[in-house]
Order: structure tokens, then C-alpha cells, then sequence
């Protein structure tokens, strides 16, 4: 007679161990209480070494500035409270004025262009291809180059005998060579285009991540209705970026008011002839370092460069808020 054999089910080792492995939900509840009766310190564990270089590097030196634009200290002396006076002076100051002038230039030239030409050149360079990598790496090396060497570069060839003049020469396009460094427009000007040049990498990079975003059937159907290129970017890339560009304006107008490397460097620090292109932080730096400095007149100087960008952000903030509303 035969006998069946009997068969045994196979063992799981590897559920069973996954089955072992899976965290009981009691567990988690109890690490749960764990965390919730943790001392009230244990966060700051975390986060009290950011907090400390936050305090020590943004917070204490702007409640100190704002302490020293009410006194007459000087680098060698405490000083003692005047009140407004500064604010006063600086109404009288000429070099203020100047400086004002020619930051809220900075930032009426500067923007716009800024705003625009990045866009253009992300969307000529958001196609796939070596060639395209090749334009948007070159486009973005003078991001990575110091503010410094920039501005050294840019004033040897800018110079009266430097390669710009030269080649002008050179073409007979012009006869005498042209005073980019010598005078006070003309230098303005060439420090708002040295702060153009080295942006646009910068800016091209944010907005071609906004291009990402773009719903590609955007472009087929401005297609199918006949639009070319130009009705494309006018009606699908701009709409499709406009927070972006919103963006891009807060960021590069806080820039263009605090310039301060590319006019230092081109002016060789003395901020033009006769002071002619001082910045508002250049007004500063002269103000609030030295044996002479005046630093409670440097922190009112300070204060008044603080509001102007808080009202201007203010400002862009409520438009880019009324944008969103509307669409």
C-alpha cells in the first residue's frame, strides 16, 4: 500500500523578516511621547548654531547701526546722542545727493535690462545639444568670477589705450579715443554694463528653470494658430514666466542699489572724478572706515539705504501679490 506523502508549506524567511523589520505602531507612539517630552532646549541643539551667526552677523550689527545714526560717534570715540542731527546733514550733503542720484539711476538702467536680456538669452539657449551647453556655460562663467577681477579686466579694456578703443581706432570708427574711465556719465554707464554683463548668467539660470515649467502644448497650439517666434515668446514664455520675472526684479534691484565692487574697481576707489559716480555703499565704506571715519554719520547713511529698499521691495511685493490676484 502506498502512503502519500505529506507536504509542508515552504518557509518565508524573508517576509517573516520584513514582518520583524516593520515598526509597530505602539513603537511609534511611544518615540512619539518621547519627542514630545524632550526638553525645551533640544531644538536649539539643532538650530542654535545658525541662530548664533544669524545674531552675530545680521541682527546685533543692525540694531548697533541703527543705535549709532542717532549719536556722533567716530572710529577712536563712543560718541554721544544727537538726535537727527545726521539725518539733517545729510540733506545738506552734496556727496549724498550724488550718491543717491546715482544708485536710483543704477537701478532705473540696470532693471529693466536686466529683467529682459536674461530672458531672451534663456530662451535661445533652453534647446538640447552640445552647442546649446557650450553658449549656456559661457554665459554663465562671469557669475563666477569675483567682482574684483571683473572690474580689472573691464578697466584695462576700457582704458584710453585699451583693446576697446584700439579696435575702434583700428576700424576708423572713431577718430580721438573715447574717456569711458575719465568721464563721469560715460563711466556710469560702463559700470551699469560691467553689473549687466556679469548678471546675466545668474539670471538666465532662474529663468530657464521657469522655462521648465511651461507647458510645452502652450507652443503647439500658438502653432497650429499661425504664431511665430516673436507671438510665441510674447504670448506664451512671458505670461508663463511673469512671477519669475517679478522675482528677478526684487533680487536685481536690491543689487543695483548696493553696488559697490564693479564702480570701486572702475574708479579705482575714488568714485570718479570730483566723486562725480559715488553709490550709496561707496558713500558708506568712505564714511565708516579710517582713522577719520564718522560711523554714526555712516549708520545714518545706512538707515536711509535700509528704508529706500523697504519701500522699494514693499513696493513689488504688493504688485507681484495684485498679479497673482488676476490670474
Amino acid at each position: 500500500m502506498s502512503q502519500t506523502p505529506t507536504t509542508t508549506e515552504p518557509s518565508r524567511p524573508a517576509a517573516a523578516g520584513a514582518e520583524r523589520a516593520a515598526p509597530h505602531p505602539a513603537g511609534r507612539r511611544r518615540r512619539s511621547r518621547h519627542w514630545a517630552r524632550s526638553p525645551w532646549y533640544v531644538p536649539l541643539l539643532f538650530s542654535g548654531g545658525a541662530l548664533l551667526v544669524v545674531t552675530v552677523m545680521t541682527i546685533f550689527p543692525f540694531f548697533n547701526t541703527l543705535a549709532l545714526s542717532f549719536t556722533d560717534a567716530t572710529m577712536l570715540r563712543g560718541g554721544r546722542f544727537v538726535g537727527l542731527q545726521n539725518f539733517r546733514d545729510l540733506l545738506g550733503d552734496e556727496r549724498f545727493a550724488t550718491a543717491l542720484l546715482n544708485s536710483t539711476l543704477y537701478v532705473i538702467v540696470v532693471v529693466p535690462v536686466i529683467v529682459v536680456l536674461p530672458l531672451i538669452l534663456a530662451a535661445l539657449a533652453a534647446g538640447d545639444g552640445r552647442l546649446m551647453g557650450f553658449f549656456r556655460t559661457a554665459y554663465y562663467m562671469p557669475v563666477v568670477m569675483s567682482a574684483v577681477v571683473v572690474g580689472l579686466i573691464w578697466t584695462n579694456l576700457l582704458e584710453r589705450r585699451g583693446l576697446v578703443n584700439e579696435t575702434l581706432q583700428w576700424l576708423q570708427m572713431i577718430s580721438a579715443p573715447i574717456p569711458f574711465l575719465t568721464d563721469r556719465w560715460l563711466l556710469l554707464l560702463s559700470a551699469m554694463f560691467v553689473t549687466v554683463w556679469m548678471g546675466l548668467g545668474y539670471y538666465m539660470v532662474i529663468y530657464l528653470a521657469a522655462l521648465a515649467s511651461i507647458d510645452p502644448s502652450l507652443y503647439d497650439a500658438a502653432a497650429m494658430d499661425g504664431a511665430g517666434v516673436v507671438r510665441k515668446f510674447l504670448s506664451v514664455t512671458i505670461p508663463g514666466v511673469r512671477n519669475t520675472m517679478t522675482l528677478v526684479a526684487m533680487f536685481s534691484s536690491v543689487a543695483a542699489f548696493r553696488v559697490f565692487g564693479e564702480v570701486y574697481v572702475l574708479t579705482g576707489g575714488t568714485g570718479g572724478p570730483g566723486g562725480g559716480v559715488l553709490t550709496m555703499t561707496m558713500l558708506i565704506q568712505r564714511e565708516g572706515t579710517g582713522l577719520q571715519a564718522r560711523t554714526g554719520y555712516a549708520g545714518a547713511i545706512s538707515l536711509v539705504m535700509f528704508v529706500i529698499l523697504a519701500v522699494l521691495l514693499t513696493i513689488q511685493i504688493v504688485v507681484q501679490n495684485r498679479q497673482v490676484e488676476k490670474s
